[in-house]
């Protein structure tokens, strides 16, 4: 294994600290709604009516594991389940009203990310989105 250079280190770091941050702020605003940061997360990723499996995709969990986490949020009045138009086997998740409430307070306390992009320019936001990509994608 090849040790790391002290900039790759400090990169580290700070993504480190980013990412610590990220987690505080979510687990602290899901809590404003007594509701888990996963439960959070499948709120805030139905901006439309969507199929569990896509669900489980956008929150980044096994397909499985979506089941447990929209039926919480469907138990607090949060999603339902609709039938899907174009195919009876398939069950959408949508937002309520109450949903799309928690989702939008949600949005309002989770600062973490837009805050700190404030002091950065326009083209600043648009190379760190594209170095973000290529971190992701590699």
């Amino acid at each position: 294994m090849v040790a790391m250079d002290a900039l790759s280190a400090e990169v580290v770091a700070l993504l480190g600290r980013i990412t610590d941050r990220y987690i505080r702020e979510y687990e602290t605003a899901a809590a404003r709604h007594g509701i888990t940061p996963q439960q959070a997360k499948a709120l805030l990723a139905l901006e439309e009516p969507l199929p569990m499996r896509r669900v489980a995709e956008r929150v980044g969990v096994e397909p499985s594991n979506i089941t447990g986490i929209v039926d919480r949020l469907q138990t607090r009045g949060l999603v339902e389940r609709q039938a899907d138009p174009t195919d009876r086997r398939i069950k959408l998740i949508a937002t309520t009203d109450a949903g799309k409430s928690a989702a939008a307070d949600l949005r309002g306390h989770l600062r973490f990310a837009s805050d700190p992009l404030v002091a950065l320019t326009e083209p600043q936001r648009r190379a760190l989105r594209d170095l973000l990509h290529l971190m992701a994608e590699s």
